[in-house]
């Protein structure tokens, strides 16, 4: 499957969520450290992020990795090695963003790892590591989160746009470490 086959597919994959898998934390450092090998000083640290990283909870599975950097023209220097580590993105979409980059990692068929290459320390980094850690500080945020998740992934199967965008509130509310 070429880069835009596997981003056609990307798009119009289920909204599927699953239980939380033990192994999803492994997955993350082996992905981490395959990173932090192939593009030594690069990345000031990568965190793991999104439902993956909150145990117990339900999540689409994917791992989420959010890496920071110096600066976002570093962040867009990437792409193209990325790709050659074995990444997918849209140009398009990652042209339209001004505080981060996106990239996902595809196999068997399916999305194994979503990459958002942010500054280190930013607002972005900052908001989601502050999601993050509410959700693994509070049991029952994260069964409200769990919840609404479930509801939406009912309401939208196919639309992951749709799904996503219904959780904003909810993630904004606990984004702000204000």
């Amino acid at each position: 499957m070429n880069n835009a086959d596997s981003l056609n597919a990307a798009i119009h994959e289920e909204v599927a969520l699953q239980a939380y898998d033990d192994r999803w934390p492994d997955r993350f450092v082996a992905e981490r450290d395959r990173l932090l090998a192939l593009f030594p000083l690069i990345f000031v640290d990568i965190e793991h992020i999104g439902s993956t990283a909150v145990p117990g909870l339900v999540a689409k599975p994917i791992v989420d990795l959010l890496a920071g950097v110096e600066t976002m023209a570093m962040a867009r220097s990437l792409t193209e090695p990325l790709r050659e580590a074995g990444y997918t993105t849209s140009v398009e979409f990652n042209a339209t963003l001004t505080d981060r980059q996106w990239f996902m990692r595809w196999a068997d068929g399916r999305r194994t790892h979503h990459l958002h290459i942010v500054v280190h320390g930013g607002p972005v980094w900052t908001r989601h590591l502050h999601f993050r850690d509410a959700l693994r500080a509070s049991p029952v945020l994260a069964a409200r989160y769990a919840a609404l998740k479930a509801e939406l992934a009912v309401r939208h199967p196919t639309d992951r746009e749709a799904y996503t965008s219904a959780k904003t509130a909810f993630v904004n509310s606990l984004s702000d470490p204000n």
